[in-house]
């Protein structure tokens, strides 16, 4: 270890990869633990996003597909703040927005938008929509996300606008519509309204909305400030390829579940 005076010490041997934790998604043995699994992170994400301030009044909510009941979904209850959700608390409801098991009622219009876009996209497992003050600020704009930052160029040619505001969306037509509007793709800009993300998991849903409120932010900053600088389409489709994945999400999400999870381990009651 110690070497010979001309060659200086000898450096420690890298370890072995095999020996360095990475966490990845889970693999679930059974529907019972992987239902169990979704609803904790959908507790959890809702305390992250009320810490965050993304809650408005009772506006706002994230679903979370059953594992076994595919056109089932677990939302947080309506009326509560989403601080102090648990796992006990989250209400499950049918596509029609009835509630099947537990205590609370849901908000019948925003659940209307999820149900549409889950049944559009059997691919999702999670949707996000808060009215968070950045999004709706650019939703009012009418624009979308320009590749400006590394973190935006995540959405770029991943996202849409739904140009057009019909009031509180309280009709599946209403909701249709939305899901057409978002497509293939994992984020929408509702005009004059707020935003919107899934993910095929609650980690990446919740990831991209953090992140695209993030990027709103940045873009309105920037262009408050002059005139930003785009990053050219080559390097932006380059760039959403390596970071726009919904892997890269849920990686990017852990630290913040590692958070909340032990700094509030009582929302897995």
């Amino acid at each position: 270890m110690h070497g010979t005076p001309e060659a200086g010490p000898t450096p420690p041997l890298p370890l072995p990869t095999d020996r360095l934790r990475f966490a990845m998604p889970p693999m679930h043995e059974s529907l019972d633990d992987e239902r169990r699994h979704r609803k904790e992170r959908l507790a959890g994400a809702l305390r992250i996003f009320g810490r965050l301030g993304f809650e408005d009044g009772v506006s706002g909510h994230i679903t979370a597909r059953d594992p076994e009941f595919s056109d089932c979904f677990w939302v947080n209850p309506f009326g509560m703040p989403f601080k102090h959700v648990t796992v006990s608390d989250l209400v499950l409801a049918n596509s029609d927005g009835q509630v099947i098991q537990g205590g609370h009622h849901v908000n019948q219009a925003a659940f209307t938008v999820h149900a549409q876009v889950h049944a559009a996209r059997p691919d999702v497992v999670a949707v996000a929509h808060c009215h968070s003050v950045h999004g709706r600020a650019l939703s009012a704009l009418g624009d979308l996300l320009d590749p400006i930052t590394q973190e935006s160029c995540a959405f770029y040619e991943d996202h849409a606008l739904y140009d057009a505001y019909s009031g509180v969306a309280v009709d599946a037509g209403e909701g249709r519509r939305i899901a057409g509007a978002l497509g293939s793709r994992k984020a929408l800009v509702l005009r004059n309204h707020g935003l919107l993300t899934v993910g095929d998991s609650v980690d990446a849903a919740a990831w991209w909305f953090l992140s695209l409120e993030r990027s709103c932010q940045v873009q309105l900053t920037a262009k408050a400030a002059g005139r930003p600088i785009l990053i050219d389409h080559r390097m932006a489709v380059a760039t959403r390829e390596q970071l726009g994945g919904d892997l890269v999400a849920w990686i990017n999400y852990q630290p913040m579940w590692q958070d909340i999870s032990r700094s509030e381990p009582d929302l897995l009651s």
